[in-house]
């Protein structure tokens, strides 16, 4: 197994992966990452995809691989990934996970969205993530391999809450105005990757959350109780501009609920936290 971005999710995949007693190699970009993971007794390796040529070392080796690391912050293309590929060898034994986002769909007007409904992206951060989408399945066709693509909305759980923006006060919109928002715990993230990698269809796209959408109005506030901090001050989508952050404001513009019935039905996942009352009810300590 090669997880390309070790993160949070990264390493709970890698660590269940160890305590089986499967070889695991993990890619980082940060030299203090990687000792990070050495000293959890994983095996990993630093590399720099924004640079080309990249070496992977040992990760060569692996056949299943999972792919997390973030596109550039900025551009509508994804050149990390561009530079992964150029590493690979081509190998047809080659099964691939690639965590991409919900955002592909842009802005749906809050209507539901299941896999069948075609990519939209309206901002940069999107355009990025559907980049790397073709890239992959252009790579596999002319490569060989497997490839499940998973398109995962909003991942909150303990240590992923907004608890620096509630103790900034940062404004937040009401429910009024509230667009649609998808969320998944990263324990039932966790074994949605697991799980696609044992079973999701070759060339398959799913989507991943919890089925149960909310608004980001009430997320903050539940959190904001949850953690015994005031709530956000209230502010109205028109008094927005200039008071909220560019990033924030572009996921204020898209609204959608997913569908989440494939990922259940073909995965056969069974999520820990279906809804967001029994998700925070683990991020208390």
């Amino acid at each position: 197994m090669l997880i390309v971005g070790c993160g949070a999710v990264g390493r709970k995949i890698a660590a269940a992966a160890q305590d089986r007693g499967e070889p695991v190699h993990c890619v980082v970009q940060r030299a203090e990452s990687a000792a990070s993971l050495r000293d959890a007794g994983l095996a990993a390796s630093t590399a720099d995809l924004d640079q080309s040529p990249v070496s992977l070392g040992d990760g060569l080796d692996q056949k299943r691989i999972f792919y997390f690391a973030p596109p550039p912050p900025s551009g509508r293309e994804d050149p990390r990934m561009r530079h992964f590929l150029q590493a690979l060898p081509a190998q047809r034994e080659q099964r691939t996970v690639y965590i991409s986002t919900t955002g592909v769909y842009g802005n749906c007007g809050g209507e539901w969205v299941d896999e069948t409904r075609p990519p939209h992206p309206q901002v940069d951060r999107a355009h990025r993530r559907l980049d790397a989408e073709q890239q992959l399945r252009a790579w596999r066709a002319a490569h060989g391999g497997e490839l499940v693509i998973l398109r995962v909305a909003g991942i909150y759980g303990p240590g992923k809450l907004p608890v620096e923006r509630l103790r900034k006060q940062v404004p937040m919109i009401g429910a009024d105005e509230a667009p649609w928002t998808n969320r998944i715990h990263i324990d039932d993230l966790v074994s949605v990757c697991e799980a696609a990698m044992a079973r999701g269809r070759d060339g398959e796209v799913y989507n991943v959350s919890d089925g149960n959408p909310g608004n980001m109005r009430d997320y903050f506030d539940r959190v904001a109780d949850l953690l015994g901090l005031p709530r956000a001050p209230l502010i109205r989508l028109a008094e927005a501009e200039g008071r909220l952050s560019a990033g924030l404001l572009s996921y204020l513009g898209e609204s959608r609920r997913l569908d989440n019935r494939k990922m259940l039905a073909e995965l056969g996942v069974t999520l820990r936290y279906p809804d967001l009352r029994s998700g925070l009810a683990t991020c208390r300590d």
